[in-house]
């Protein structure tokens, strides 16, 4: 009897014993894997975000074997007061406000078509979203080549047959920023879309049919039940790509290279250029990213703020 009692309670013993050395081993996992990991993300975020916000106030290139030279803030009043630079956002917020805008209608106006599930449907929204799963600098090239007079469908699809008297899209100032928000709209119209399609597939059903017991109007119904019940998602979605469409680098470089000429030399091109190019002016292509930085913050806190009321409402 004493024996049995003994056996019992090693065993209650060891099963007291196990839940503690589990905690343990999770502990020891958060030491040896997740710690080590946060402090490399940190390192590897904040450090250069400090580093390179010193560097916006001092004239050096990293090219140079020269220590940065401190000069406050004259890196952001050069920026501030050329001509070119404010032609340079001039270009991207046209760029960003056609973009966007084409973007939200086509991506609304695709998801509500899409929202009453029909015979291949599915397959549709699939074909639909390919686009955007494709790497910018691949969708660049593909259309240059789609754009080019001699031999690209574009031109022949437009009822251009004539090779000689066909227009060079990516060739003249007044067609080039066109041409990349056409492609621009291609890629990114099904992000909308698939946005759109969570928030109209969230609406409760009752809703319409209250409305149609009442003799409701399709508009009033599109005006009082789906535009605010889909709004806060499709402001998310209008604010992921307006601060994409701000710094869009991939489609341009690809597809123009800022040109022809400066017809469309966002910021983002001619922070390239500044970084990389030429001088390699660190310093001042430094200011310019806090720049931009800045102006991307403003954009979002807008609509950020327009989402808080939209979700209020």
């Amino acid at each position: 009897m004493s024996e049995t009692s003994s056996k019992l309670s090693g065993i209650e013993t060891r099963v007291h014993q196990q839940p503690r050395q589990r905690q343990m081993s999770n502990t020891r996992i958060v030491q040896l894997f997740i710690l080590p990991t946060m402090i490399l993300l940190i390192l590897m975020n904040i450090f250069p975000l400090i580093y390179s916000l010193y560097l916006s106030f001092t004239n050096y290139s990293v090219i140079s074997d020269k220590a940065p030279e401190w000069v406050g803030l004259q890196n952001y009043t050069t920026i501030l007061s050329d001509e070119r630079f404010w032609q340079n956002f001039a270009v991207t917020g046209r760029y960003a406000l056609i973009s966007v805008i084409l973007q939200t209608v086509i991506g609304f106006g695709l998801a509500l078509l899409l929202r009453s599930k029909f015979k291949g449907s599915g397959i549709i929204t699939t074909l639909i979203l390919v686009p955007m799963m494709l790497s910018p600098i691949v969708v660049a090239n593909f259309w240059k080549l789609i754009y080019n007079p001699s031999y690209g469908i574009f031109n022949y699809l437009l009822g251009y047959t004539n090779i000689n008297t066909s227009p060079e899209w990516l060739g003249e100032p007044t067609r080039a920023m066109w041409a990349i928000i056409i492609v621009d709209v291609w890629m990114w119209s099904p992000f909308v879309m698939l946005l759109c399609l969570a928030g109209l597939s969230a609406i409760p059903e009752y809703l319409y049919e209250a409305a149609s017991i009442d003799r409701a109007s399709a508009w009033f119904q599109f005006r009082r039940i789906t535009l605010p019940q889909v709004m806060p998602l499709l402001l998310i979605a209008v604010l992921f790509r307006s601060i994409e469409a701000f710094k869009q680098f991939d489609l341009v470089k690809g597809l123009t290279g800022g040109g022809p000429g400066d017809a469309t030399e966002t910021v983002s091109i001619r922070l390239f250029q500044l970084a990389f190019q030429g001088q390699y002016d660190t310093g001042m292509s430094s200011a310019l990213a806090y720049i931009v930085l800045i102006v991307i913050i403003a954009v979002s806190n807008l609509y950020i703020r327009s989402l808080n009321n939209a979700r209020g409402g």
